[in-house]
């Protein structure tokens, strides 16, 4: 039997709390463009394993840093006068059994590919330098991978939660919708460096938007306050459909904008983020798994980006608290909010925890000693299954930020 406690939580639920914050950066963002493309990279690693030795090896893309570059944004177009710099960190296994993997080669063409498909303004030739700092893991734990039973190469936390409030969808979807095929066609100068903030004070959000402008479509600062606020009126419209749940939806682009100061008073950049010259980025400073930063909730302080998808908990347990905790307010009746929390001990088998807890807010007049059961059934399936997860996440079927 796996140690599981279920206890309840004499909490308001976050959705009903007076005041609630919530973060979501977009994919042009320097921490997510890491994020992103480290968990591309060990997507690859993990394939390129599996077609080679039939199994995935040790690897943790995981201490990716993106170094600005150096721009100059004009009206009309400017240039860029740096490129960027792209270091991929941390380990990865390059030969085993006499055959060697071209982790560097698989490292820099996902990135780049990466680039392409995400960063319209971005050519990775020009606009990136990649540096390899990828160095071999230490024996022991490259020994984990060629053991039975493949066990956790972490001591580590994770903390997952059901369901996503209002003002969480809301803040996911906004930056989705800016970042769409879509919207962009309408706006091109809309760069994919987004970042919302959303504050929720009883009824009432407030959504602060952080939104590159790409210099080439701007050819006057008239034009750039003109099309901010057609962004702010087509965001508005987006808003009015799909925000039900609040009173006032008040949106405030781009707040440190001030006309009448030329290119210092606009968010103008040459390549639609601010990674070409205003701010680098990390893994583990973006998002968190199930896609925003939520800082009334507990949070993973593991990043899971890039972490390889068989062993490090930090990664596994930070995807599969999310799952679980869905799988138990879906499927039990009467909880109003769950939060599952899991640890791991280096060396033992992912599926058995040192401790798989639920914490449940319920509704009124229901017992836990009622509902336990169910909880508890949920939790064993999900755990039971783990590594059929684990394949899932080999695939890249789940998204890390």
């Amino acid at each position: 039997m796996r140690n599981i406690t279920i206890e309840t939580l004499n909490h308001t639920p976050v959705g009903q709390q007076q005041v609630e914050l919530v973060e979501r950066k977009g994919r042009g963002h320097p921490d997510s463009i890491c994020d992103a493309i480290m968990e591309e990279v060990s997507r690859a690693l993990s394939r390129e394993y599996l077609k080679t030795f039939g199994r995935v090896l040790h690897h943790n893309i995981d201490k990716g840093f993106l170094v600005a570059g150096r721009t100059s944004p004009k009206l009309g177009g400017g240039k860029v006068e740096e490129p960027m710099k792209l270091i991929f960190g941390d380990r990865a296994v390059r030969e085993f059994g006499g055959e060697k993997i071209d982790v560097t080669g698989i490292a820099f063409a996902t990135a780049r590919q990466w680039f392409k498909e995400s960063l319209r303004f971005v050519d990775p030739e020009k606009h990136v330098t990649l540096i390899d700092e990828i160095k071999p893991g230490s024996p022991e734990l490259i020994d984990i991978f060629g053991r039975e039973v493949i066990g956790a190469n972490d001591t580590s936390a994770a903390v997952g939660y059901a369901p996503l409030t209002p003002t969480e969808q809301i803040v996911k979807a906004t930056e989705r919708y800016l970042n769409s095929r879509e919207f962009k066609k309408d706006f091109p100068e809309s760069g994919e460096d987004i970042k919302v903030m959303g504050f929720r004070r009883g009824p009432d959000l407030t959504l602060t938007v952080a939104q590159a402008f790409v210099d080439q479509f701007i050819d006057s600062e008239q034009k750039y306050f003109s099309r901010k606020a057609e962004i702010h009126d087509a965001l508005s419209e987006y808003l009015a459909r799909e925000s039900q749940d609040f009173e006032r939806v008040k949106i405030d682009i781009n707040t440190l904008d001030q006309a009448g100061r030329g290119e210092g008073g606009m968010y103008l950049t040459v390549l639609g983020t601010s990674a070409e010259g205003g701010d680098s980025g990390q893994v583990g400073r973006g998002n968190k798994v199930n896609g925003v930063i939520a800082l009334n909730r507990p949070m993973s302080t593991e990043a899971a980006a890039g972490k390889n998808p068989v062993s490090h908990v930090g990664k596994v347990y930070n995807l599969l608290s999310h799952r679980i905790a869905n799988e138990v307010y879906q499927k039990v009746p009467g909880v109003r909010e769950v939060y599952i929390w899991l640890c791991s001990q280096i060396g033992q088998p992912i599926d058995q925890p040192l401790i798989a807890s639920a914490q449940l807010i319920l509704q009124p007049g229901v017992s836990l000693q009622k509902i336990s059961p169910q909880v508890e059934e949920v939790m064993e399936q999900e755990l039971a299954g783990i590594y059929s997860f684990t394949e899932s996440l080999t695939r890249g079927e789940h998204s890390v930020w």
